[in-house]
């Protein structure tokens, strides 16, 4: 059970938590350090849904059945470095009680831009929203789909390089990495998460 969680769960419950990470505000939209929220979008959206905001729970967020699942997917609207703020009550409201059932889809610096990998637990590689997700949780033991962004040119540029949009070409790119990252997603919850590190680890 996540450390300090002692409120009673609020929703109906589902068997998964999917979040995507991100910043909100229309300036970091098409920014690589979105992709994990625009995949969950795409994911939502693929069902038929669309994710609205619900200023209580710091986040926006929609359901659907993926297969015999009932998922939660939702997209923080705190910042990237504030996401474990989201996550908490998110999980609450689903009422997860294991980090099996928690995913978290987010951009990944050392992975080739387009690379999709799915995860169990690991460090952060520097994540500010895996390091504020492990904070509130007290664990790292959650099920991660990371996108490759690949690295800055320098570590100079590298606020630039997750924060700034991309050029159309880039985008092209970008976006079929996202619909990868969705498919890896309903993999996970559809076949078992050793089974989408089979499928897409092996890419």
């Amino acid at each position: 059970m996540p450390r300090g969680d002692e409120s009673v769960r609020t929703g109906t419950r589902a068997d998964f938590l999917i979040v995507g990470l991100g910043n909100p505000g229309a300036e970091y939209d098409g920014t690589r350090h979105n992709v994990g929220a625009d995949a969950v979008r795409l994911v939502a959206a693929r069902f038929g849904q669309t994710l609205r905001v619900e200023s209580s729970l710091r986040a926006s967020h929609a359901t659907a059945m993926i297969g015999d699942a009932r998922c939660l997917l939702a997209v923080p609207t705190t910042y990237m470095n504030e996401s474990g703020a989201a996550v908490k009550p998110l999980l609450r409201r689903a009422g997860i009680e294991t980090m099996a059932n928690l995913i978290i889809v987010h951009d990944e610096l050392d992975l080739d831009p387009g690379v999709v990998r799915v995860k169990v637990g690991g460090g952060l590689a520097g994540h500010n929203g895996l390091r504020s997700i492990t904070g509130v949780l007290a664990t790292q033991d959650y099920l991660r789909v990371r996108l490759g962004i690949g690295k800055p040119p320098s570590k100079d540029h590298g606020a630039k390089h997750v924060l700034t949009k991309v050029s159309k070409a880039a985008r092209v790119d970008l976006d079929l990495a996202t619909a990868l990252a969705a498919d890896a997603v309903e993999a996970v919850v559809a076949a078992g998460v050793e089974a989408a590190m089979g499928t897409f680890n092996a890419r």
